[in-house]
C-alpha cells in the first residue's frame, strides 16, 4: 500500500502523463487508499497537499505493517 502510494506522489512530482492507463490506476488506487487523508491539509501549493496527504498514509500502513509484521513473527 505504502509502495503505490509513493508511486503516486513520485508520479505526480515528475509530472506523469494522466491520460497514460498505468497512471489513473495507481492514481485511482493511491486516491482510494487515501482516502482518508487526501485533502487533509490545506496548503497554497497543490504538490505539497499531495506529498503530505498521501505521504501520511503511506507513513501510517508502513506503521500498522510493521506492527503486525512483528506481531506475526512472534506467533
Amino acid at each position: 500500500m505504502a509502495f503505490i502510494l509513493g508511486l503516486w506522489i513520485l508520479m505526480y512530482l515528475l509530472d506523469a502523463n494522466r491520460a497514460n492507463d498505468l497512471v489513473n490506476f495507481i492514481q485511482d488506487a493511491a486516491r482510494w487508499l487515501a482516502g482518508w487523508s487526501y485533502d487533509l491539509f490545506t496548503f497554497d501549493e497543490a504538490w505539497a497537499r499531495v506529498v503530505c496527504g498521501y505521504g501520511l498514509a503511506a507513513v501510517v500502513y508502513l506503521l500498522i505493517g510493521h506492527g503486525l509484521a512483528g506481531r506475526l513473527r512472534r506467533i
